[in-house]
C-alpha cells in the first residue's frame, strides 16, 4: 500500500507535505482516519512510520502522516515545542477539512516524540476535546494511538511527561514495549489508572522503544508489528462512533 496523494498543510514557517495512505479498496469506506506523526530521530518516511500507514491502511483507516518543519528543512534538531504543536495543530485542521474520513472519525497519535505532541495538542485544545453534535462537519479527535510512549529520558526515571495527561479527556491506546527504556508498561500503568477515560494499554512483550523485539528472525518481527495493527485498528472501531464501527 502506497500513498496516493499529497496534502499541502500551510504553516507560518513555511509549507510542508502530508501523505495520505488510503484505506483498502476492499472496504466499504474507511472506517476512520488517523494522523501518525513520527519519532524525534526520523521522519515519515522511515521504515517503521511507513510500515504502520501501509498496515493499518490496509486493516480499512485512512492513514495520514507528515514531516515536523525540522525533518522538511533536513535539520538534525527537533523544534521547540510551540512550534511541534502548531504544526500538529494545523495538520489536523488540513485533514479534517480534505479527507472524508476524517470529518466521521478522526484519531491522532504518532512514535515516540510525535505521540507526546499529539497529547499535549489534545490536552491544550478545548476545541479537540469538548463534544459536539457527531453529526456535524466539525467532529473532534476521537481518540489518540500512542506508540513507545516516551514517558521519561531514557536512564531519568523521575523526569515524568505525564502532567498534562489528565487533559486529553479522550480515548487513548498506548502501545509499549516490556524494556522500553523511556518508560516501561509497568511505570507507565499507575499513571493511566488514574486517567478519565481509562486509557488501554497493550504491551509488546520484549520489545523496545521501536516495539522491536530480540530476535534474529524478520518474521517473528513483522508478526509483531502485525499484531499491533490489528490492535490498533480494531481499538479505533471500538472506541469510534457506533454508525461508524459498525459498517
Amino acid at each position: 500500500m502506497k500513498p496516493s496523494s499529497e496534502l499541502r498543510v500551510l504553516l507560518e514557517t513555511g509549507a510542508i507535505t502530508a501523505l495520505v495512505y488510503p484505506a483498502d479498496a476492499n472496504a466499504r469506506r474507511a472506517a476512520a482516519s488517523l494522523i501518525l506523526a513520527h519519532g524525534a530521530g526520523a521522519g515519515q518516511h522511515s521504515a517503521f512510520i511507513t510500515a504502520f500507514a501501509r498496515g493499518i491502511s490496509a486493516l480499512g483507516i485512512d492513514v495520514i502522516t507528515f514531516d515536523f518543519p525540522y525533518i522538511a528543512q533536513k535539520r538534525r534538531v527537533p523544534d521547540r515545542g510551540p512550534v511541534l504543536e502548531a504544526c500538529y495543530r494545523t495538520v489536523v485542521e488540513t485533514v479534517r477539512r480534505e479527507i472524508d474520513s476524517a470529518r466521521r472519525s478522526l484519531f491522532i497519535g504518532g512514535k515516540s516524540m510525535g505521540g507526546r505532541i499529539a497529547t499535549q495538542v489534545a490536552a491544550a485544545d478545548r476545541e479537540l476535546r469538548v463534544p459536539l453534535k457527531p453529526d456535524t462537519a466539525h467532529d473532534l479527535v476521537a481518540g489518540l494511538v500512542l506508540l513507545g510512549y516516551p514517558l521519561h529520558p531514557p536512564g531519568r526515571p523521575t523526569e515524568l511527561r505525564a502532567a498534562h495527561l489528565p487533559a486529553v479527556g479522550r480515548p487513548m491506546l498506548f502501545v509499549q514495549g516490556s524494556r522500553d527504556s523511556f518508560g516501561t508498561p509497568s511505570e507507565l500503568t499507575p499513571i493511566l489508572s488514574a486517567l478519565s477515560p481509562r486509557p488501554a494499554l497493550h504491551v509488546v512483550r520484549g520489545g523496545d522503544h521501536s516495539l522491536k523485539v530480540p530476535r534474529s528472525d524478520p518474521r517473528a518481527q513483522e508478526a509483531v508489528y502485525d499484531d499491533v495493527q490489528r490492535t490498533i485498528v480494531q481499538w479505533i472501531q471500538s472506541v469510534g462512533p457506533t454508525s461508524i464501527s459498525s459498517e
